[in-house]
C-alpha cells in the first residue's frame, strides 16, 4: 500500500495515508480481507482528529469468480467518462498480468456500484453470504450495544434470555474482535466493561459454557504433554488420544502436537484398530481416527490460508516503486507467518536463481534487519513477568490480545519444558521463576483457546 499525501476529508489539511485502489485477489489473496475488514484506506489527521476511511475509487478483481467491480464514492463527484479513464490503465494492467487462457469476457464489462455496501454484498454473495446473513451480523452488533448500555447484570441476563440462540460461535467471535479493538485503541473503560460482560456470557449462555469446558480440556491436555516432556513418543501420543474422554480433548491434542500427527502416527493408529478384537471398540477407534484426521485437515487449511495471505501481502510490497519505504510503512504487519513466507520466497528464489526476485526480497530483509531488536515475544514475556499480581497479569494479557499467537505459545512452552526433570536441582530463585512461567503459560493458554473458539 503506497503512502500518499492527501487532504484531510474533514479539515483539508495535508496528511499522509496508505491508499489502495486496486484489490486484485487473483495476485494478492490477502486483498479481499483488507477490503472487507474496513481497514483499507483509513487515515488519521493530527490537526482536526479525523479518523476514518478516505473516499477513493476502488477496483476489485477476482479471476476465479469472474468479478471485476468498481466503486467511485459519490462525494468525489467524478463524471462517468472520467471514471472510465481512471479505470482503463488499471484494467489493462490486470488483463496483461493474466495468462491468455484466463482473459475472459467479464474483463470487458466491469460492474459499477453506487454504494460501497452494495459492492460488499456482491463480493460476499459469491461466497454464499446472503444479505440476510449480513443483517444477522448487524443484529449481533446491536446486541453488543444493548449489553454495553444495560444498567446492570440483571438487565444483561434479561437480554440473554430473550433469545439465547443468538449467542453462538459467530456472536462470541464478533464480541472478541470488538473487545480486542477497544483495548488496542486505548478505550480502557469499554475494554474493562466488555471483559466483565464476557465473563457473564461465559457463565449464562450454553455456548459460553462450552467454551469454558473446552478451555479446561485444553489445560488438561497441556498438562498431560508437559508431564511426558522429552519422553513423548508417537506411541504415547496415540495412547493419550485413544484415552481422551471427549472430542474437546482430542482436538486440544491435535492443535498442540500437529507435527507429531504424521504418516507414521496414523500407521500406528491403523495397526491398533486392526489389532482390536472387539468390533464395537474397533468402530470407536475408527471414528476417533477420522475425527483426528478432520482436525488436522482443518489446521492445515488454516495454515495454508495464512500462508497465502502472507505471500499476497509480500507480493504487494514487491510491486511498490520503493520497496524499502513500503516495508518500513508496514512493519506492524510482519508477524511470524509473514516472516516464514518471506523465508520460503527467499529459498525458492535462490533455488531458481531468480536474481531479480532475490534483489527485491533483499530490500525487505534489509529493512527488517535494521528494525530488529529483541524478538517481540520475549519483550512481551518480560512484561508478563513484571506483573505483580494475578489481576495485573490478566490486565496485561487482555490489553495485548494481538500478541497472543502460536509463536508466543511455542516460546512459553519451550521455557516451561526446561524445568521437566529438574525437580530438586533448581535454586529457589529458579523455582520461583519457573512457577511464574507456569502461571503465565496457563493464563496465555486460556486466552489463546478462547480466541481459537471465536
Amino acid at each position: 500500500m503506497p503512502q500518499q499525501q492527501i487532504p484531510c476529508p474533514q479539515c483539508r489539511q495535508p496528511i499522509v495515508a496508505n491508499i489502495e485502489q486496486l484489490f486484485d485477489v487473483t495476485s494478492d489473496p490477502g486483498a479481499k480481507q483488507r477490503l472487507l475488514s474496513g481497514g483499507a484506506n483509513v487515515a488519521q489527521c493530527q490537526t482536526c482528529g479525523f479518523q476514518g476511511q478516505v473516499p477513493t475509487p476502488v477496483i476489485y478483481h477476482d479471476n476465479d469468480k469472474d468479478l471485476l467491480l468498481t466503486f467511485f464514492p459519490p462525494e468525489l463527484a467524478i463524471p462517468v467518462n472520467e471514471q472510465e479513464q481512471i479505470m482503463g490503465p488499471t484494467i489493462k494492467k490486470i488483463t496483461d498480468n493474466l495468462p491468455p487462457e484466463k482473459r475472459k469476457g467479464y474483463l470487458l464489462n466491469p460492474q459499477t456500484f453506487f454504494t460501497f455496501e452494495s459492492m460488499m454484498e456482491r463480493i460476499l454473495g459469491e461466497d454464499g453470504i446472503t444479505p440476510e446473513m449480513i443483517q444477522a451480523q448487524k443484529d449481533r452488533v446491536g446486541i453488543v450495544e444493548k449489553l454495553l448500555t444495560a444498567k446492570d447484570d440483571e438487565a444483561r441476563k434479561a437480554i440473554i434470555k430473550e433469545d439465547e440462540s443468538l449467542f453462538d460461535e459467530e456472536f462470541f467471535g464478533l464480541f472478541g474482535q470488538l473487545a480486542q479493538a477497544a483495548a488496542a485503541q486505548g478505550q480502557g473503560d469499554t475494554a474493562g466493561q466488555m471483559k466483565a460482560i464476557e465473563e457473564l456470557l461465559l457463565s449464562e449462555t450454553a455456548y459460553g459454557q462450552e467454551i469454558q469446558f473446552s478451555m479446561k480440556e485444553m489445560e488438561i491436555a497441556s498438562q498431560s504433554l508437559q508431564e511426558l516432556g522429552e519422553g513423548l513418543t508417537r506411541e504415547k501420543l496415540l495412547d493419550l488420544i485413544v484415552d481422551a474422554p471427549n472430542e474437546h480433548r482430542e482436538k486440544a491434542f491435535a492443535g498442540m502436537v500437529r507435527q507429531g500427527l504424521d504418516y507414521e502416527f496414523f500407521q500406528l493408529f491403523t495397526q491398533k484398530i486392526e489389532d482390536e478384537a472387539d468390533a464395537e471398540k474397533r468402530k470407536e477407534f475408527e471414528e476417533k481416527r477420522d475425527r483426528v484426521l478432520a482436525y488436522i485437515n482443518e489446521i492445515d487449511q488454516h495454515l495454508e490460508a495464512r500462508l497465502l495471505q502472507s505471500q499476497g501481502f509480500l507480493n504487494a510490497l514487491l510491486e511498490q516503486d520503493d520497496i524499502g519505504i513500503a516495508t518500513q510503512a508496514n512493519l506492524q504487519n510482519f508477524d511470524q507467518g509473514v516472516v516464514q513466507a518471506l523465508e520460503m520466497m527467499l529459498h525458492k528464489a535462490t533455488e531458481e536463481e531468480d536474481e531479480e526476485m532475490l534483489a527485491k526480497l533483499q530490500q525487505v530483509v534489509v529493512v527488517l534487519q535494521q528494525a530488529s531488536g529483541p524478538l517481540p515475544e520475549y519483550e512481551f514475556i518480560e512484561k508478563l513477568i513484571s506483573a505483580e499480581s494475578d489481576e495485573a497479569l490478566e490486565k496485561v494479557i487482555e490489553e495485548n490480545g494481538d500478541k497472543i499467537n502460536d509463536e508466543l505459545l511455542k516460546t512459553l512452552g519451550g521455557i516451561v519444558a526446561q524445568q521437566q526433570g529438574q525437580e530438586g536441582k533448581l535454586s529457589s530463585q529458579d523455582e520461583e521463576m519457573f512457577a511464574k512461567m507456569n502461571q503465565i503459560y496457563s493464563a496465555v493458554m486460556k486466552v489463546s483457546m478462547r480466541k481459537n473458539m471465536e
